[in-house]
Protein backbone atom coordinates (compact mmCIF):
# COMPACT_ATOMS: atom_id res chain seq x y z
CA UNK A 1 0.00 0.00 0.00
CA UNK A 2 1.50 3.25 -1.34
CA UNK A 3 1.64 6.26 1.35
CA UNK A 4 -0.33 9.28 0.43
CA UNK A 5 -0.07 12.41 2.15
CA UNK A 6 -2.54 15.18 1.65
CA UNK A 7 -3.47 13.08 -1.70
CA UNK A 8 0.57 13.44 -2.54
CA UNK A 9 2.90 10.23 -2.90
CA UNK A 10 5.77 11.64 -0.66
CA UNK A 11 8.17 9.54 -2.62
CA UNK A 12 7.27 11.00 -5.76
CA UNK A 13 7.86 14.17 -3.61
CA UNK A 14 11.53 13.48 -2.43
CA UNK A 15 12.05 12.31 -6.27
CA UNK A 16 11.13 15.68 -8.03
CA UNK A 17 13.29 17.64 -5.34
CA UNK A 18 16.03 15.47 -6.14
CA UNK A 19 15.77 15.83 -9.58
CA UNK A 20 15.22 19.10 -9.92
CA UNK A 21 18.06 20.38 -6.94
CA UNK A 22 20.84 17.91 -7.22
CA UNK A 23 20.58 16.53 -11.11
CA UNK A 24 22.26 20.01 -12.80
CA UNK A 25 25.10 19.45 -9.35
CA UNK A 26 25.93 15.88 -10.75
CA UNK A 27 25.88 16.38 -14.45
CA UNK A 28 27.87 19.59 -13.93
CA UNK A 29 30.85 17.43 -12.27
CA UNK A 30 31.49 15.03 -14.90
CA UNK A 31 31.31 16.65 -19.09
CA UNK A 32 29.71 14.05 -20.60
CA UNK A 33 27.52 14.61 -24.04
CA UNK A 34 24.01 14.29 -25.17
CA UNK A 35 23.03 11.12 -27.13
CA UNK A 36 19.68 9.95 -29.27
CA UNK A 37 19.27 6.42 -29.28
CA UNK A 38 17.21 5.25 -32.42
CA UNK A 39 16.32 2.14 -34.30
CA UNK A 40 14.62 0.64 -37.13
CA UNK A 41 14.04 -3.11 -38.41
CA UNK A 42 17.60 -2.93 -39.35
CA UNK A 43 19.99 -0.56 -37.91
CA UNK A 44 20.39 1.29 -34.04
CA UNK A 45 21.37 4.77 -34.75
CA UNK A 46 23.22 6.66 -32.18
CA UNK A 47 23.69 10.05 -32.51
CA UNK A 48 25.90 12.46 -29.84
CA UNK A 49 26.78 15.96 -29.69
CA UNK A 50 29.94 16.48 -29.25
CA UNK A 51 30.51 20.15 -29.86
CA UNK A 52 34.71 21.17 -29.31
CA UNK A 53 35.73 17.87 -29.98
CA UNK A 54 37.79 17.12 -32.93
CA UNK A 55 37.42 14.18 -34.62
CA UNK A 56 41.06 12.84 -34.20
CA UNK A 57 40.08 12.86 -30.06
CA UNK A 58 36.75 10.74 -30.83
CA UNK A 59 37.18 6.94 -29.90
CA UNK A 60 34.57 4.11 -30.15
CA UNK A 61 34.92 0.44 -28.99
CA UNK A 62 32.90 -2.69 -29.22
CA UNK A 63 33.54 -4.73 -26.49
CA UNK A 64 30.84 -8.14 -26.40
CA UNK A 65 27.39 -6.14 -26.70
CA UNK A 66 28.69 -3.15 -24.75
CA UNK A 67 29.25 0.44 -27.23
CA UNK A 68 31.76 2.57 -25.39
CA UNK A 69 31.89 5.95 -26.88
CA UNK A 70 34.94 8.47 -25.62
CA UNK A 71 36.57 11.30 -26.25
CA UNK A 72 38.48 13.83 -24.81
CA UNK A 73 37.92 17.97 -25.14
CA UNK A 74 40.93 19.84 -24.34
CA UNK A 75 41.24 23.72 -22.41
CA UNK A 76 42.66 26.56 -24.38
CA UNK A 77 45.17 28.52 -22.62
CA UNK A 78 43.77 30.99 -20.84
CA UNK A 79 44.53 34.50 -22.12
CA UNK A 80 45.56 36.34 -18.87
CA UNK A 81 44.56 39.50 -20.07
CA UNK A 82 40.96 38.16 -19.43
CA UNK A 83 39.11 38.38 -16.41
CA UNK A 84 37.54 35.20 -16.02
CA UNK A 85 34.23 35.94 -13.85
CA UNK A 86 32.50 32.24 -15.06
CA UNK A 87 34.01 29.65 -17.04
CA UNK A 88 30.81 27.00 -17.50
CA UNK A 89 32.41 24.90 -20.69
CA UNK A 90 33.41 21.73 -19.56
CA UNK A 91 36.86 20.00 -20.58
CA UNK A 92 38.24 16.57 -19.89
CA UNK A 93 37.52 12.61 -20.94
CA UNK A 94 34.03 12.00 -21.15
CA UNK A 95 32.71 8.83 -21.92
CA UNK A 96 29.63 6.74 -22.81
CA UNK A 97 28.58 3.23 -22.82
CA UNK A 98 25.64 1.28 -24.50
CA UNK A 99 24.13 -2.20 -24.32
CA UNK A 100 23.49 -2.82 -27.61
CA UNK A 101 22.49 -6.80 -26.99
CA UNK A 102 24.37 -9.37 -28.91
CA UNK A 103 22.38 -8.92 -32.30
CA UNK A 104 24.72 -6.60 -33.67
CA UNK A 105 27.14 -7.12 -36.46
CA UNK A 106 30.00 -5.66 -35.00
CA UNK A 107 32.46 -5.79 -38.48
CA UNK A 108 29.94 -3.63 -40.01
CA UNK A 109 29.34 -0.66 -37.38
CA UNK A 110 30.15 2.68 -39.33
CA UNK A 111 30.59 5.89 -37.49
CA UNK A 112 30.58 9.46 -39.18
CA UNK A 113 31.63 12.56 -37.14
CA UNK A 114 29.89 15.66 -39.06
CA UNK A 115 30.31 19.65 -37.87
CA UNK A 116 30.17 18.36 -33.96
CA UNK A 117 27.69 15.66 -34.50
CA UNK A 118 28.59 11.56 -34.34
CA UNK A 119 26.87 9.02 -36.25
CA UNK A 120 27.06 5.54 -35.28
CA UNK A 121 24.73 2.90 -37.63
CA UNK A 122 25.12 -0.21 -36.13
CA UNK A 123 23.61 -2.84 -38.25
CA UNK A 124 21.06 -5.59 -36.14
CA UNK A 125 21.78 -9.39 -37.51
CA UNK A 126 19.70 -12.23 -36.94
CA UNK A 127 20.20 -13.14 -32.91
CA UNK A 128 21.72 -16.82 -32.27
CA UNK A 129 19.35 -18.94 -30.74
CA UNK A 130 21.32 -20.10 -27.35
CA UNK A 131 20.07 -23.61 -26.13
CA UNK A 132 18.01 -23.97 -23.08
CA UNK A 133 19.44 -25.53 -20.26
CA UNK A 134 16.70 -27.26 -17.48
CA UNK A 135 18.32 -26.15 -14.06
CA UNK A 136 17.20 -29.08 -11.10
CA UNK A 137 16.72 -27.27 -7.63
CA UNK A 138 18.68 -29.49 -4.64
Amino acid sequence: MAIKLYGRDPLKMFENVFSETMTPFFSSMAPSFRVDVSEDENNIYIDADMPGVKKEDVKISMDEDVLTISAERSHEEEEKKKDYHRIERSYGSMSRSFTVGDNISAEEVDAVYDNGVLHITLPKKEPVEKPKKEITVK
